[in-house]
């Protein structure tokens, strides 16, 4: 488990509203059919995973039923087994089966991007260097996605566009040279972090030149890569992006850098399968 500070509570509410509302519509038809008594049910995860989403799950239960009892079996963070009976609960059925796919959908995507966090986080341990996220993240779930990389392990870029300054080509071509690029955004932005990606040795050397908060170095070969470790010499933390999976990571971190960003922990998600059932565990 990894100590992780809880998610704001308005944003989990929130994010939890516009998934009741797009899945009871008017009303759950189905659920109606059951007798509306007090029932129990289990959370079961059928495939090795790192658990992550509890408060989303939570509160999809309690937004329809707050007397809802659940007790946790794991720790947001803990990686368990196959056939792991993470969860029971105790409330009235219709309450239960309503809020079960909501709540499902939030814990399964988010153990699906906590788990793969932590895969790349094992496949780098002992290098030094952090993995991060990027902004490829599905729309309107940006910060229940952050969330589940913290937990996994990994590190948080930019949450958005506002809190960080990112130049990139088009920047460059729009102020005539990377050094025009990053002293306009110092000028501008003067007390936001500056992070710059550069496409040549050249550019990396105008970076180091000029000072920024990191250097993004996209897309270099091993030994291009190896060359900007070497005359950045730990004066300006370097960053990798592009060409990264769990197969040639840990080549990437052993190279020396200091963060990894890889989009498809967010992007590429695979949903942990998951399951809710009434009654208890036979």
């Amino acid at each position: 488990m990894i100590d992780v500070a809880p998610p704001p509570s308005a944003i989990v509410e929130a994010d939890v509203a516009r998934a009741l509302a797009e899945d009871l519509g008017t009303g759950d038809v189905t659920a109606a059919l059951l007798p509306d008594i007090r029932d129990t049910a289990y959370v079961l995860c059928k495939e090795s995973a790192v658990v992550c989403g509890r408060p989303w799950f939570d509160a999809c239960h309690r937004a329809l039923y707050p007397e809802v009892a659940i007790a946790w079996h794991v720790a947001e963070g803990d990686r368990v087994r196959a056939g792991t009976v993470v969860a029971t609960l105790e409330g009235r059925a219709r309450a239960l089966v309503s809020a079960e796919r909501a709540g499902l959908n939030f814990l399964q995507t988010l153990s699906g991007t906590a788990t793969v966090t932590a895969d790349y986080v094992a496949a780098v341990a002992g290098t030094g260097a952090k993995i991060l996220d990027t902004r490829k993240t599905i729309p309107g779930l940006r910060v229940a996605q952050k969330y589940a990389v913290h937990v996994g392990g990994g590190v948080n870029h930019r949450m958005g566009l506002f809190d960080a300054v990112m130049l990139k080509e088009n920047h460059v071509r729009a102020a005539g040279s990377l050094t025009a690029a990053i002293r306009n955004a110092r000028t501008a932005q003067p007390s936001l972090p500056l992070i710059v990606e550069v496409e040549t040795l050249e550019q990396l050397d105008e970076a180091l030149r000029e000072g920024c908060t990191r250097i993004l170095i996209d897309e270099f070969d091993a030994d291009t890569r190896r060359e900007a470790v070497r005359r950045a010499a730990g004066r300006i933390p370097l960053e990798v992006s592009g060409g990264v999976d769990l197969d040639t990571v840990r080549a990437i971190a052993q190279d020396g850098v200091d963060c990894i960003s890889i989009g498809g922990l967010t992007k590429h998600v695979r949903a942990i399968d998951l399951s809710m059932k009434l009654g208890r565990r036979g």
